[in-house]
């Protein structure tokens, strides 16, 4: 009973300037609690953060998982597929030359030769898909790239009263696989051209920016939906009646394979636009230099 008597005696001794200020005590305590406060919530900002990204992750590595999985099975239907087309074609051929005379039964021949065309450009489709190369890079005309995929599809172009723009220098130089860029660009256009079925714009420019050359095709169609832009560049999506739905999934994986990316926004004029960025390596800038 007398411990308590003892200190509070001590206490009682003490000088005024040493004695405990309860206030400053109670502040400190505050901020020091406000601080551990602080620093829970941002680790709990930080642990959703990083759990975020783990699961974007987890995601993006089963959709590539999947797309392998994806790429073999193409790569085998599409080899089987057009190892049967080819002697079937040449049979094909070798009928023709026996009822050159029957223009009716030509006529159905040339439909079921259209057929084979079609199958076979689905074939490709499955193959370009499937097939995973490292780009070949080398430096070449971009324009003179543009002007050719156009010229290819001038008669489609033309009957679908499409008008055409090109907003590219000629010896405007890029570095890629133009082989691979060619095949991307030929999707992009034959997407804008399915998006104009009674005529309208087709645009394609390019421009350079930090992240190398980007490329850019755009309609002057009803433009993309904002329910279905996440889904444009996975394999088999489409919204069209026929067709693979793996035009735009060759396109991003073109530009993958060259460390770029490809990218849909709607144009504020109305219509769609899709751009490959395709980074410049270091090697070529030197050359180019």
């Amino acid at each position: 009973m007398d411990e308590p008597l003892i200190y509070s005696l001590s206490s009682a001794r003490l000088p005024a300037a040493e004695q405990p200020d309860l206030r400053a005590i109670l502040e400190a305590w505050n901020e020091a609690t406000e601080r551990l406060q602080r620093t829970h919530e941002a680790l709990q900002h930080e642990v959703g953060r990083l759990s975020d990204e783990l699961e974007a992750k987890n995601r993006e590595l089963a959709r590539k998982n999947r797309l392998a999985d994806l790429g073999q099975m193409a790569s085998h239907v599409a080899h089987e597929v057009r190892n049967s087309l080819v002697p079937m074609k040449l049979y094909l051929s070798l009928l023709r030359r026996r009822i050159k005379g029957d223009a009716g039964s030509i006529d159905v021949l040339d439909k079921v030769l259209a057929g084979f065309t079609a199958l076979e450009a689905t074939v490709g489709d499955l193959l370009h898909f499937s097939g995973q190369r490292d780009p070949e890079w080398t430096t070449f005309d971009l324009r003179r790239l543009m002007d050719d995929v156009c010229d290819a599809l001038a008669p489609q172009l033309d009957a679908q009263r499409i008008a055409v723009r090109i907003d590219c220098q000629p010896g405007e130089w890029i570095q890629a696989d133009r082989e691979m860029l060619r095949r991307g660009l030929l999707n992009l256009v034959l997407n804008a051209v399915d998006a104009m079925p009674r005529g309208g714009e087709l645009s394609l420019l390019s421009c350079r920016t930090s992240a190398g050359v980007e490329i850019e095709v755009a309609d002057s169609g009803p433009g993309v939906s904002p329910r279905i832009a996440d889904h444009l560049f996975e394999p088999f999506f489409t919204t069209k009646s026929s067709g693979t739905g793996l035009g735009l999934a060759i396109v991003e994986r073109i530009a993958q394979a060259h460390g770029g990316r490809a990218i849909v926004a709607n144009c504020p004029e109305g219509g769609a636009a899709f751009t490959l960025v395709i980074p410049q390596i270091a090697h070529f800038q030197e050359q180019a230099a």
